[in-house]
């Protein structure tokens, strides 16, 4: 069911890509940026009410527009509780995480760096490099290939021009000023977010005949009322809080910012940021349960993936103009998290991946002058953000013209990586007699037996399997880190 016409699917895109390029261009008057501590790190001054915003839009991406209204219309209530709670907690863990690296390293840049600071193992830095990189190129994908799907879905423009179209806006934006940028536009982002979930949802529920329309759905199409129905729990539930609260502790959207922070800031920060957060998948699930209602006659058709149910639903009971502001709340989260995904790149390239390349280096320590050298660096962010939007924009025709993974899988997969690093994470922050040793062959064993296995599981679409290899890879990481300890 198409609610725009193409030509006025161009200019929602247009105008909202003027619109951000326009704020960053007026918040970059700020010449900090041009420094590398701006750049990467907005010069570690970034105050709580600005940074939180920033950590709650870039958690608000696919898997929260879309992801969480398809599990409160499948499974109802206790869908939307095991994906709602397991993201409030992987912010908020950062409150503590947080202050504990910046007291440890407190002017570093990336979290890979600090893993090389404290097991002096290129190897294992190389290792953790990997899911790093990787969970950026999946997020980059997986919200060009679901911000398409939504829009092509509205507007009839095919999604192969959508997804290049998607990700040349954030690059523009973000090439400006960096991790400021970035700051700067999520706070914009995440506005137009709850001002339009404010607006849209109680307009659908009114629509829907009011809360008992919405009540009468809150078992979802095969769920239960029981929020913790074990079924749900040790299935969907376990993969989603491993996952979720491991792809945080790896994710260096969330390390960035916290060395971007004030140092007093870090706490209230995150806990505002994860506040801010729930707030959004929990207003949009009653789109969920207004599709669940069987006597509204919210239909999915035959072929069309579930995870567009939201957007069928503000279809069928609001008109036309509500629907296009659907689509610019779907654009704010998807981008936010694109534009901190090409930020969260430059930084582990410049600070990590060039510290292997010689001759790159070399030069670097001939540099002349400190202006030159923020130059260099800066240039290399920039041609880093190039870098993941592209090999990004490949990933999403390869993941929609050949795997043909429905939205749910894609955001499976892009949280099951982390599951292998995240709690040698932890240790390197806490854990004296950590070694390199555990770290190394627990994250290579995770990751060459566990996620070809996780990969398979998702293709089967067997949620058993799936919750079998998340554990897996989350024990064998942890087991190999006691079973190789320092020697006392």
């Amino acid at each position: 069911m198409r609610a725009v016409s193409p030509s006025i699917g161009y200019l929602i895109l247009f105008v909202y890509g003027i619109f951000m390029v326009l704020i960053t261009y007026f918040f970059a008057r700020w010449k900090g940026w041009k420094t590398i501590e701006g750049f990467l790190v907005a010069e570690r001054r970034a105050s709580w009410w600005l940074n939180g915003p920033s950590i709650a839009a870039s958690w608000i991406w696919a898997g929260a527009l879309f992801v969480s209204i398809q599990m409160a219309y499948e499974k109802g209530l206790s869908g939307i509780f095991w994906f709602t709670f397991p993201n409030i907690i992987a912010l908020a863990i950062f409150a503590v995480l947080g202050r504990q690296i910046r007291r440890k390293f407190d002017a570093g840049y990336t979290l890979p760096e600090y893993v090389h600071h404290t097991l002096q193992s290129n190897r294992v830095h190389k290792l953790f490099l990997m899911p790093f990189f990787f969970g950026q190129l999946v997020a980059v994908t997986f919200n060009a290939f679901a911000g398409g799907a939504i829009v092509s879905f509205l507007t009839g423009i095919p999604l192969t021009i959508i997804m290049p179209i998607l990700i040349f806006i954030t690059l523009v934006y973000t090439l400006i000023s960096g991790l400021e940028a970035s700051i700067v536009t999520d706070f914009v982002q995440l506005v137009l977010i709850v001002l339009g979930v404010i607006v849209i949802v109680p307009w659908a529920v009114v629509s829907a005949g009011g809360l008992s329309a919405v009540r009468a759905g809150l078992h979802g199409t095969r769920g239960t009322l029981n929020i913790f129905d074990p079924a749900i729990a040790f299935s969907f539930g376990l993969v989603s809080s491993i996952g979720l609260i491991s792809q945080t502790i790896t994710d260096q959207q969330y390390w960035q910012r916290v060395f971007a922070s004030k140092k007093e800031d870090i706490s209230k920060a995150f806990l505002f940021g994860a506040f801010l957060f729930g707030l959004v998948p929990i207003g949009l699930s009653f789109l969920g349960f207004l599709a669940a209602n069987p006597k509204l006659g919210i239909i999915l058709p035959a072929g069309t993936d579930p995870a567009l149910i939201g957007i069928l639903t503000v279809n069928h009971l609001i008109r036309v103009s509500v629907a296009v502001i659907y689509t610019i709340i779907m654009l704010s989260g998807l981008t936010s998290t694109i534009d901190s995904a090409m930020s969260a790149t430059s930084s582990l390239w410049v600070t990590d991946a060039m510290r292997y390349f010689k001759k790159q280096r070399s030069k670097d320590e001939d540099c002349p002058s400190a202006d030159t050298a923020n130059h260099r660096v800066i240039r290399q962010s920039r041609f880093a953000m190039a870098g993941i939007a592209l090999f990004g924009l490949v990933c999403a025709y390869i993941s929609y013209f050949v795997a043909g993974f429905g939205i749910k899988q894609l955001f499976l997969i892009s949280i099951s990586v982390a599951a292998s690093t995240s709690v040698p994470t932890v240790l390197s922050l806490y854990w004296k007699r950590l070694d390199e040793r555990g770290v190394f062959w627990g994250i290579l064993t995770a990751l060459t037996i566990g996620m070809p296995l996780f990969i398979y599981a998702n293709y089967l679409n067997k949620e058993a399997l799936v919750a079998l290899a998340s554990l897996f890879m989350i024990a064998t990481s942890t087991s190999f880190c006691f079973l190789m300890p320092k020697r006392a």
